[in-house]
């Protein structure tokens, strides 16, 4: 790819080092979490505000920053330079997430897309204590117009400093209470997926996460896909995804999403998830204002049952590409 001018780099490097300000934080305190940790640490996955509103289907359409998280082949479904940062904040599991991210489709001779993000997490400051960086660089290549292939490498480094105090957790001890200034994990893994169009509207994917299959739940091997439909106006997903790791047994997740675009520029989302594991129903929605330059999301998903918890999204995108940088390429 090549090097922006340096009047556009330094208008985007400053609004990268704007977004991480805002987005990277320090721990909120609150009493410890009544929820096992599972729940607040939901697999090890990313949603930005789209793919939460949308139940997490969002593998089949997902794009942008998005896709970076979701599907690494979508990275090439549409001509973008995107900036942005996001939040999330879990309440009862007192989980907060907060990353930034880059995807470029436009500036790459050879149509090449790609994407880097870094996401931190601090979940349970006075339980579990458990804090994380997960970085991800992805590729994709639109082999047609019909066929998206992609992949990325991630780290993640993670570590836990104290114990899980909820309901039905093991009690206090040095297994359970992490390691004390050391990481608990500090692997490389890739996910890998595909994505195909044979109709216009029409799109199927699969996606393999964690391919490396480190053997825990913190990075679980799943795997999983979408099929979805939409145009100008909406998009329907549905996805299935199998979760080989985190339990005794393989679990399944299914997830379906809408989506409306209100007067061109208000996304309207609305989704459901079920979790075989943890045997609960989540309901999501969200909204969000699209302009040329910039967009902003923000969604709710509220998990049902005795274990129920709320957990709010918010992200911010900056278009880079309104400039005008890439346009050469086309």
């Amino acid at each position: 790819m090549r090097f922006l001018s340096v009047t556009r780099s330094g208008r985007v490097v400053a609004s990268a080092t704007l977004l991480g300000a805002i987005c990277v934080g320090g721990p909120l305190r609150a009493d410890p979490s009544p929820l096992p940790p599972e729940v607040g640490y939901n697999f090890s996955e990313i949603e930005l505000p789209r793919t939460a509103a949308m139940g997490g289907a969002l593998r089949a359409f997902s794009n942008s920053l998005e896709a970076l998280q979701n599907n690494p082949a979508n990275l090439a479904a549409t001509r973008v330079y995107h900036i942005g940062g996001g939040a999330q904040f879990w309440t009862d599991a007192n989980r907060q997430s907060y990353g930034v991210s880059i995807v470029d489709s436009v500036v790459s001779r050879s149509r090449l897309a790609g994407g880097v993000s870094a996401n931190w997490l601090f979940q349970d400051p006075d339980g579990v204590d458990r804090k994380g960086l997960d970085v991800r660089f992805g590729l994709a290549l639109p082999v047609s117009d019909k066929l998206l292939i992609g992949a990325s490498g991630r780290y993640l480094d993670l570590s836990q400093e104290g114990y899980p105090r909820g309901r039905d957790v093991l009690p206090p001890s040095v297994a359970s209470s992490g390691l004390d200034g050391e990481s608990i994990v500090k692997d490389i893994t890739f996910d890998a997926g595909i994505s195909v169009r044979p109709a216009p509207g029409l799109a199927l994917s699969a996606v393999g996460q964690n391919l490396t299959n480190p053997g825990h739940g913190f990075l679980p091997l799943l795997f999983g896909g979408g099929v979805g439909y939409g145009n100008n106006l909406f998009t329907i997903e549905a996805d299935l995804v199998g979760d080989f790791t985190t339990y005794e047994e393989t679990e399944l997740r299914g997830m379906g999403g809408f989506e409306y675009l209100a007067a061109g520029q208000y996304p309207i989302r609305l989704g459901y998830r079920y979790d075989g594991g943890q045997n609960s129903h989540a309901l999501s929605g969200g909204l969000g204002y699209a302009a040329r330059e910039f967009s902003i999301d923000a969604s709710l998903r509220r998990v049902l049952g005795d274990e129920g918890l709320t957990a709010i999204f918010i992200g911010l995108k900056y278009h880079v590409e309104s400039l005008g940088i890439g346009s050469d390429m086309d």
